[in-house]
């Protein structure tokens, strides 16, 4: 048989034999070996084996979560805990040596949930590091001022941590990044103005901190913003009027839990792209703007919880995912027929709405993606039967202080479902057994009598009945 090498060209020969030396020899670089190693030497607990794969000698552009993009260099690490797993979790700290990763593009530390120690130092000593989302751990301290020397950011993500003390002032020198996420800390003081100089954000989040004052009138700065995020702070004063320029590309703005207040701006209905708006929590005044009709592409909307008034707009949205019109000063007899005619909608809360309807007369065009209604506080007569009969994945049903009049042992108990308030109404029957599988149950002062399911709910869950018995009422008589 003819030798295989004598019927190849000599340059083929050359290409095959430099394959097969460079698989022979594929090792990692022995800086990056070393770096990783001791990023591992610093975790104390890996109950999941998320690093099981890091063993000395082994290439480690093969570990889990480590990439190699050029030759023999890692260049991004990305290390994810399953949220819905209680063992998958590192514990430790973020070790100095990572930065012999020198080729080093992209961090990824996501739900790991226990890293913990201060701000990372060796982000300083990474030139070519560009990504860096370092999110749901225990990180803490002060953000530092020299933050700003990591210029050639384009995407930081320090969210879910327990970072103190103001947002540095030198974080408007990075100027390359697209997207800014320091929300779910317990950072404090105002907001930095000179985030204006931020110009390629299309993402800026600092929810769920402690910051304070108004927000300042500078969103012109921003021509490519399509996500908003400032909920959960201590934020006063007005929406500031540059937000209209956002109006062409913005998706998500969301401004509730804060202390704003004044009347919603009419410039907020040229939001033509508008997926979210979320105000709530606040202490808005006046009515909603006509301008409201033209959200037509609007999926979740949420206005509760403020001093609004009627009347209501009309609005043309073709698809209501979810909406929250709760607390305010409306009267809206009826359930809009917009939301009625909604064929996606999951979460519809109308609590003390001013709805005077019989609920048996609403016939919503889609039922099957209901998970969470709560029509509490109004005057709703007739029976939820029909309705919640025709829904498989309702999760909390809550109509409390209402006039509703049917027998509880006709309503069928879902598996999903959590919560069921149906206190303060005019309900008949018995309790069913299956209320045992719900974490939170309501049905006090209805007209329910007979044996109660032994459960661990608490006598106010029960009481004000004609006649129910059972712990932890008193006994039954024989």
């Amino acid at each position: 048989m003819k030798n295989l090498s004598s019927s190849l060209s000599p340059f083929l020969v050359l290409i095959i034999a430099v394959y097969f030396i460079k698989i022979a020899s594929a090792t990692c670089h022995v800086d990056d070996e070393a770096g990783l190693l001791g990023f591992k030497s610093g975790i104390t607990q890996d109950p999941s084996g998320m690093l099981s794969t890091w063993k000395p000698g082994t290439d480690c552009c093969s570990w889990a979560g480590i990439n190699c993009l050029f030759e023999d260099r890692v260049t991004t690490i990305s290390l994810f805990g399953q949220l819905d797993e209680s063992n998958s979790f590192l514990s430790g700290t973020i070790s100095p040596s990572l930065s012999k990763l020198q080729d080093l593009n992209g961090i990824y530390f996501q739900n790991l949930r226990n890293i913990s120690g201060p701000f990372p130092d060796i982000l300083f000593g990474l030139p070519k590091l560009t990504y860096v989302y370092i999110e749901n751990n225990k990180l803490s301290g002060q953000i530092p001022v020299s933050i700003g020397r990591l210029t050639q950011l384009e995407a930081l993500s320090l969210a879910e941590n327990r970072f103190t003390g103001p947002i540095p002032s030198s974080i408007s020198k990075l100027n390359r990044l697209t997207q800014l996420n320091l929300g779910k800390n317990l950072l404090t003081g105002k907001f930095p103005e000179g985030i204006k100089q931020l110009r390629n954000l299309t993402y800026l989040n600092l929810e769920q901190n402690k910051l304070s004052g108004t927000i300042p009138d500078i969103f012109k700065s921003f021509p490519d913003l399509r996500i908003l995020s400032l909920t959960r702070n201590a934020f006063s004063g007005k929406i500031p009027e540059s937000v209209s320029s956002l109006a062409p590309r913005l998706m998500y703005l969301e401004l509730g839990h804060n202390a704003l207040s004044g009347q919603i701006p009419s410039f907020l209905g040229n939001f033509r792209a508008l997926d979210t708006l979320d105000i709530s929590w606040n202490s808005f005044t006046g009515v909603v703007p006509k301008t409201f009709a033209n959200l037509t592409k609007i999926f979740n909307l949420d206005l509760s919880h403020n001093s609004l008034n009627d009347p209501f707009p009309q609005m043309n949205v073709k698809g209501i995912e979810s909406l929250d019109l709760s607390y305010n000063n409306f009267h809206l007899k009826q359930i809009p027929k917009w939301v009625t005619s909604s064929p996606i909608i999951y979460s519809l809360k109308l609590a003390k709405c001013g709805i005077t309807m019989k609920l048996d007369n609403w016939k919503p065009a889609e039922t099957y993606f209901y998970d969470f209604i709560d029509l509490s506080e109004n005057e709703i007569s007739g029976s939820p039967v029909a309705l919640l009969n025709r829904t498989d994945f309702l999760v909390e049903f809550k109509a409390a202080g209402n006039k509703l009049k049917f027998d509880l042992g006709k309503l069928r108990i879902v598996e999903t479902l959590k919560e069921l308030d149906i206190s303060r109404n005019l309900v008949y029957g018995k309790v069913p057994t299956a209320v045992i599988e719900l974490k939170r149950l309501n049905v006090s002062y209805n007209h329910l009598c007979g044996q109660l399911p032994k459960t661990q709910f608490p006598v106010s869950s029960v009481v004000g009945n004609d006649c129910l018995c059972g712990s932890p009422l008193p006994p039954c008589k024989l």
